[in-house]
């Protein structure tokens, strides 16, 4: 896995122009990917093709996101297969907004208390 830093450009891979990996293409590494929607709201997303995705959000093609006026990549991690990108991805959509903030920022500490308490209130330890 790897951490694509926000504004960092990732490999740019072919793809349909669907952004999914055109499927004679042995090899494709898949992403999955947070974005920071008008400074508040975390996505968690999956593709093939990280800047065309990240493109069709900023240019309101994406359903979920199209309702916001500012969309940032600000974490993403690169897997072998979709299998092992689509298990991680719905990990990541069952956090908490608190415990991605902890893993954007790459504070284990946190991440660490906040996975093994469940009465931390969102966004505080204690």
């Amino acid at each position: 896995m790897v951490q694509v830093a926000a504004g960092s450009i990732p490999v740019i891979h072919p793809s349909t122009s669907s952004g999914f990996a055109d499927p004679f293409f042995k090899g494709m590494p898949w992403h999955i990917y947070i974005l920071l929607c008008d400074q508040k709201t975390y996505y968690v997303g999956l593709t093939s093709n990280l800047l065309q995705r990240i493109e069709s959000h900023k240019l309101k093609k994406n359903l979920a996101t199209k309702k916001f006026s500012e969309v940032e990549l600000v974490y993403s991690e690169n897997f072998e297969t979709r299998k092992k990108a689509e298990k991680r991805e719905i990990q990541l959509k069952k956090w908490s907004s608190a415990k991605k903030k902890a893993l954007i920022s790459g504070d284990k500490e946190i991440l660490i208390k906040l996975s093994k308490s469940r009465s931390v209130v969102e966004g505080r330890l204690g």
